[in-house]
């Protein structure tokens, strides 16, 4: 591995995921350091000095986003995707505004990221189609946007929300959020 190889920082408290993510990106060239946390990521920005980062967006009961906003100040110009099985508007939102340049649902692979890295500027001719939302749609999300809010917390989300926590469960288990 040569020292001009471009340099990737994966946060992903999956250690099987984000071997397999390290794996894929190092037989394309990639210098890959790992941080299984967000305490992790602080260890490791300086050492590796990344020009890239692939952030998971929950990391055990945390959220990633503050990873995105930590590595955002550390290098305005680094590229920052953050992959996620909970994906919604709401954090989606978040992610951008945090520094990421783009945002991905699960499962994608090391070809989606690249494309992703390489599509950072945005394009202004993407197609704006006109797609009613249903009610499930605009309740999962305004689930997602909360339990962001709360941090995770389900207790507190249930409360939010005006609704019995075991009933919250219920419909995170039919639409996990992993």
């Amino acid at each position: 591995m040569t020292d001009d190889a471009p340099r990737l920082l994966i946060v992903e408290d999956d250690v099987t995921f984000a071997r397999t993510l390290q794996r894929s990106f190092e037989r394309r060239g990639y210098r890959v350091w790992v941080a299984h946390s967000p305490e992790a990521v602080d260890a490791l920005v300086d050492e590796a000095e990344p020009e890239f980062a692939v952030v998971d967006l929950k990391l055990g009961n945390g959220s990633g986003l503050g990873c995105v906003a930590k590595l955002h100040a550390f290098d305005p110009a680094m590229l920052i995707v953050v992959l996620t099985g909970f994906a919604s508007i709401a954090t989606a939102v978040e992610a951008i505004k945090l520094g990421a340049c783009h945002y991905l649902a699960k499962p994608s692979n090391t070809d989606d990221i690249e494309a992703a890295f390489s599509k950072a500027a945005g394009n202004v001719s993407v197609p704006i189609a006109g797609r009613t939302t249903s009610i499930k749609t605009l309740e999962w999300e305004r689930i997602n946007e909360t339990l962001a809010e709360t941090g995770f917390n389900i207790s507190e989300t249930a409360r939010r929300l005006g609704m019995h926590r075991r009933t919250l469960a219920r419909k995170l288990e039919k639409k996990p959020l992993t």
